[in-house]
């Protein structure tokens, strides 16, 4: 996001503001990340052994995607690559922008994402092994390859206080339809500007369930969570969060199975991944490794913990004997 922490706009229906895709990239490549080292790598380099590969690591600004990005940076540093941190690049569109335009060699990315906002899919028609055709599609027209994939999905959800849940009955999104329609009043919902715009995200699941929420107050990402039962009765959430169980809330169910899986994966251009084949053997046991509770706890010791993204992607490496 390009908010300041702790900066608010309240939308009315479907109003938005956007910056333009030129100068968030500007600001987010010359910004976001060191420039230089992953920020806790090993050492090995610094012990002599010759880079065998220039990297540039990418990531959007939400927390699993910098951790994410930590954890694939320190790894190939390990390996001897030499490896450059432009993690925190502000939205999906311009990671992905900075991949293509050659700015960073590589990010993780969603299958959902891929599927939708990279292919121009819809929520409807995704097939059962999405990873498979995302892959392959995005690599016979855009020349990007997939990573197999890690065996966690990160999806969008709305969540709501428990409190909330409880005394009103929600215990799914058609519940909250039909409550958002009964109560106008008080039918807002806090969402980063992202989720706001995507046809994944609240266009898509507000069709889905013939809905519409009164108001959008758009937050920066990691405001939301405090602000669900604050601000806004509802609020956008991924499912693998942290700040999920330390706010409680309660993650309300997708019974139409609107959103679609996002499982995550390291992608890159073919050109790169021809150039040094070497990186999907380093990266395999890595994303194998990534289970919903393992980057749920990574993601909480950052957003509840308050450690930093570096340190908790060392510490978890290192404990899973990833660093050799």
């Amino acid at each position: 996001m390009t908010n300041e922490e702790g900066s608010v706009s309240v939308m009315k229906r479907k109003t938005t503001t956007l910056a333009t895709l030129a100068i968030v990239l500007g600001l987010a490549l010359t910004g976001c990340g060191s420039g230089s080292s992953t920020g806790g790598g090993t050492g090995d380099r610094g012990a002599g052994k010759p880079a065998w590969a220039d990297l540039t690591i990418g990531s959007t600004e939400s927390t699993e995607s910098i951790v994410l990005g930590k954890i694939t940076g320190q790894v190939l540093e390990n390996a001897s690559a030499s490896v450059t941190d432009k993690t925190g690049i502000s939205g999906s569109a311009t990671v992905r922008e900075a991949l293509k335009a050659g700015e960073i060699d590589m990010y993780w990315d969603y299958t959902g994402t891929g599927w939708v906002n990279i292919l121009g899919h819809t929520t409807t028609d995704a097939p059962k092994d999405l990873y498979q055709a995302v892959s392959t599609e995005d690599l016979k027209k855009n020349n990007v390859a997939w990573l197999e994939p890690a065996p966690f999905d990160d999806s969008y959800r709305i969540a709501v206080a428990s409190d909330f849940a409880k005394g009103n009955h929600l215990k799914t999104m058609s519940d909250a339809a039909e409550y958002v329609k009964a109560h106008p009043d008080n039918g807002a919902v806090c969402a980063a500007s992202e989720f706001i715009n995507r046809d994944d995200g609240l266009p898509g699941l507000e069709k889905a369930y013939g809905f519409e929420f009164s108001n959008v107050v758009e937050l920066d990402l990691g405001l939301v969570y405090t602000q669900i039962g604050e601000k806004c009765p509802f609020g956008e959430v991924f499912s693998t969060d942290g700040r999920i169980i330390s706010n409680n809330l309660t993650v309300l169910e997708d019974d139409k199975n609107f959103f679609v899986e996002h499982r995550g994966a390291l992608t890159l251009l073919r050109g790169t991944l021809d150039k040094f084949p070497a990186i999907a053997g380093i990266m395999a046991s890595v994303s194998a490794a990534l289970t919903n509770k393992v980057i749920t706890d990574l993601n909480a010791k950052v957003d509840v913990d308050g450690q930093k993204p570096e340190d908790v992607a060392r510490e978890w490496l290192a404990s899973e004997g990833l660093l050799g």
